[in-house]
């Protein structure tokens, strides 16, 4: 029975997307008839579906042999293009996790946007954010992959600005697309310029090409085309990951609805780390490549950890940690530790979605994201409080919680070569801790303040999600030992695992005696203005960018406007007049008579002869 879930699990993402098509029937017309709710409850069980058939091709696939399928695209002439899938337990549970965390979010949206009537296209739009992301994670096509990011490009533009009557929204949105898309420009090279040197798009061939002793040694011969190769790959996984200075777009992304923000920082900004690592084999040929990916990964890293811990908008600290652990991603990906990598985008999506929902229901009663205007919600809002803390121990190394497995896989494959890195992630594991811990304080620690003095908790629709995905937060360990994905306690490693717990415990305890303690006044100012000022203000990147980029692009329009008015313009109006005046003359000419007309035929035939013996003339002398 399972083996027939496996073969048809290529179907899962034509779940999603009939109900997308449904929820596109939902027009204003018949909504107003039968109300919006239809259309969020055909993408439910469309998504229940896709879920279900998921969980049970997990279950026939994941100790078992890899499949391939390969759909026909199109077939013009000599060009052939395929849609290749590959179907491994990789795969599929990729397909668990996007389908699971969709399935939640929309129950979530029913009690979140209770009062809004855009279900239709609300929900449609989730509909293609989540079709999207499951065809790329059966797809084993660079190419292919490559327009399922750009789709998911568009569906970020779509559901930021889903709210589009709100000036916030639509810049948002706008910068969201404009900033991927400026990476999407530079992938697009590589992935164009990939063809010929390795003639295929297949992962799986490409990383048996790139593995291969002639390619290796034809990449040391040739280090900087397969340096400049190597890093347009990455361009595009930078601007999806949110990685610097391609990371502004996805705190700006937090204007959105919340519950498609769910979806977004949880697995959505996990795709371009997802064909990172896929591309991996490749990037791997240069040396230079590899180092800039950790290069990206760590000051990512190191300094989104840094900006969380400064913000006052809860959306933005969040969303900076967000960047922050892609950015060990990263790392893990140009330390060449795959695994690791697996691990934290499982871990990620998880413990983050389940953060994003505690959040979203504070947001929607106290109707402030303001952390300085929280406080004292631990005794009105217990479940919100615990799944925060739950969510919180699942994103950092807090043992036995799957973000302690995946931090500790990735320390253990940085010990013997990469010693500074694994200080690095340490580093930023106890400032994540820290800053979590701050979110908690001053959102649920405290007073309650003029904001939070009557502030229930939220209705079941969107309890019920939120207590579903906290159980899941907490069994991952349990998931993960009955995958044989976890170490057994006493293989492991002495050194390492005490290191990544107390870095966790210095991360959490300096937060709880400054965020948690009553007697120490708030909000904490550093000794040193600028200092915080720099953290406060994202390192003056805006800045930076308004006073680079954008101003080269505005002198650039203003440029091209100038010539577009005076010359272009200009021509275009000589020639107008030209005509214009040409033909008012030659009007005259149209007089009926035939000599008139033989008269202008032979005027014309003479100065044309004339013209000619004179340039005859010339030439002879």
């Amino acid at each position: 029975m399972s083996s027939f879930f496996v073969q048809t699990v290529w179907i899962v993402p034509l779940y999603t997307l009939l109900g997308a098509l449904f929820s596109i029937l939902w027009l204003p017309a018949i909504t107003s008839r039968t109300g919006p709710r239809p259309a969020g409850y055909v993408n439910l069980l469309m998504t229940l579906l896709a879920f279900v058939h998921s969980v049970l091709a997990l279950t026939g696939i994941w100790n078992g042999v890899p499949q391939k399928l390969s759909i026909t695209w199109l077939e013009v002439a000599n060009l052939q293009l395929t849609l290749p899938l590959e179907i491994s337990g990789v795969n599929v549970a990729a397909l668990v996790v996007v389908t699971g965390l969709n399935l939640l979010a929309q129950l979530y949206a029913v009690g979140y946007l209770e009062m809004d009537w855009g279900w239709g296209r609300f929900f449609a739009f989730l509909a293609y954010f989540e079709g999207g992301m499951s065809v790329l994670a059966l797809s084993n096509s660079l190419f292919f992959s490559y327009i399922v990011l750009e789709v998911l490009t568009l569906g970020t533009y779509l559901l930021v600005g889903y709210w589009f009557n709100q000036s916030l929204v639509v810049t948002g949105a706008r910068d969201a697309f404009l900033t991927k898309r400026a990476g999407d420009l530079i992938l697009l090279m590589g992935v164009i310029a990939l063809l010929p040197l390795a003639g295929t798009w297949d992962f799986t061939e490409l990383a048996q090409w790139a593995n291969s002793e002639s390619v290796r040694q034809y990449a040391a011969a040739h280090p900087t085309t397969f340096t400049l190769l190597g890093l347009a790959l990455i361009a595009g996984p930078m601007g999806k990951c949110a990685q610097f200075p391609l990371h502004l777009w996805l705190d700006e992304a937090m204007e959105g609805p919340l519950p498609s923000t769910i979806l977004r920082n949880g697995v959505v900004v996990a795709t371009g780390a997802w064909v990172l690592i896929k591309l991996q084999p490749i990037i791997a040929l240069s040396p230079t490549a590899l180092a800039v990916t950790v290069g990206i990964g760590a000051v990512t890293a190191v300094g989104a950890s840094l900006i969380a811990i400064a913000q006052i908008d809860i959306k933005r600290s969040l969303s900076y940690s967000v960047s922050a652990y892609m950015g060990l991603v990263f790392i893990a990906v140009g330390t060449l530790n795959d695994d690791a990598a697996y691990l934290l985008l499982l871990a990620h999506a998880v413990a983050m979605g389940l953060l994003v929902m505690s959040i979203g229901g504070v947001i929607l009663n106290t109707i402030t994201q303001d952390l300085t205007k929280l406080g004292g919600l631990w005794s009105r809002r217990p479940i919100t409080a615990i799944s925060y803390l739950v969510g919180a121990a699942g994103l950092i190394g807090f043992p036995p919680f799957g973000g302690f497995w995946a931090i500790l896989k990735l320390v253990d494959g940085l010990w013997d070569k990469h010693p500074w890195l694994l200080g690095l992630v340490l580093v930023v594991n106890a400032l994540t801790a820290f800053s979590l811990t701050r979110e908690f304080g001053l959102v649920f620690g405290g007073k309650p303040q003029e904001m939070t003095e009557r502030s229930p908790e939220v209705a079941w629709t969107m309890v019920f999600p939120m207590v579903v995905l906290l159980a899941i937060t907490l069994h991952v360990p349990i998931i993960l030992h009955n995958l044989s994905l976890l170490p057994r306690w006493e293989n492991l490693h002495q050194q390492l695992t005490p290191l990544v717990v107390w870095s966790t415990i210095s991360g959490v305890g300096i937060g709880s005696i400054i965020y948690l303690n009553p007697l120490w006044k708030k909000p904490i100012q550093l000794p040193f203005k600028p200092l915080q000022n720099l953290f406060a203000y994202d390192f003056y990147t805006p800045q930076l960018y308004r006073y680079t980029i954008v101003l080269v692009v505005a002198v650039i329009a203003k440029v091209t406007d100038w010539l577009d008015r005076n010359v272009v313009d200009g021509l275009v109006n000589l020639v107008g007049l030209a005509t214009v005046f040409s033909g008012q003359g030659l009007k005259y000419n149209t007089s009926g008579q035939g000599q008139f007309y033989l008269l202008t035929i032979i005027l014309g035939l003479t100065v044309f002869l004339g013209l000619l013996t004179a340039g005859l003339i010339q030439l002879s002398f």
